[in-house]
């Protein structure tokens, strides 16, 4: 088969995102649908949302809190209402939690990040796995990690903790669902480039005390490559492990990052 074909999902593709209407779940959504994909997102922003499927009319939405499991089943009756059934789904939806010491951050602030950052992923994938058994050339799941899924992130804990889990998350459920041809895998971003990452950055300058300036010096001298990634680069990754050239690959947690050594 021609290279070009293979590294090229298959049009028609019927695909859920998590988190879709903004930051790297948009720039995922904008990168499938032009591959002829069918894309159905969900997103706690309405307004996101509107503006997406307005720009891109084969982009359809619901308004969810992923973290709500009646949520949860709404966005799945859109899906296959809108869809007809799944072939991809992209747990995506993430928040950066709170920035602190373990005896500085609130209870309420640490459980509100493992709903969102892995309770969702587990209710989104346990409705996903019934209709990806009938994908029509097996079924494709990615777990939106971080490269904080890999290495130590003191002071952000939660965030970290979630990003960890959702790695063995991936490669127990890659082992659990490869019977069924579905195949599962991570994507660990770096530090991407964003309004998201600059709140994060100025988070943590605040915590120890420095410039923004001088904080996102310390945060790029820790990269091999020196430079952040893009949302574009995280979402190429995404459409391979979704194209026949990723058709082998499952149970892995694949790095986009150009080389973080150290958080």
């Amino acid at each position: 088969m021609d290279a070009l074909k293979l590294l090229t999902p298959r049009a028609g593709l019927r695909v859920l995102i998590t988190g879709g209407a903004s930051g790297i779940g948009l720039a995922i959504a904008k990168a499938f649908v032009s591959t002829g994909a069918r894309v159905h997102v969900c997103d706690i922003d309405g307004k996101a949302i509107d503006t997406l499927a307005s720009a891109l009319p084969a982009v359809t939405g619901t308004r969810a809190n992923v973290a709500d499991a009646a949520d949860v089943a709404r966005v799945f009756e859109d899906v296959e209402r809108e869809l007809g059934g799944l072939d991809v789904l992209i747990n995506n939806a993430g928040i950066a939690g709170p920035t602190g010491g373990i005896d500085e951050i609130d209870p309420a602030d640490w459980e509100k990040t493992i709903d969102v950052n892995l309770n969702s992923h587990y209710q989104f994938a346990r409705r996903a796995v019934p209709l990806l058994r009938h994908a029509t050339d097996g079924g494709v799941m990615v777990f939106m990690s971080s490269v904080a899924g890999r290495l130590g992130y003191g002071f952000r804990t939660p965030y970290s903790a979630t990003k960890w889990a959702l790695v063995g998350l991936a490669k127990s459920l890659a082992i659990e669902l490869g019977p069924d041809n579905i195949r599962v895998n991570a994507v660990q971003p770096g530090i991407v480039k964003g309004p998201r990452m600059e709140g994060v950055i100025a988070a943590r300058a605040k915590q120890l005390g420095l410039s923004y300036e001088d904080m996102e010096a310390r945060y790029l001298e820790k990269i091999s490559l020196r430079r952040m990634v893009t949302q574009e680069e995280v979402a190429a990754s995404v459409l391979f492990l979704s194209s026949p050239a990723g058709s082998a690959i499952s149970g892995q947690a694949l790095s986009v990052c150009g080389n973080v050594e150290t958080l």
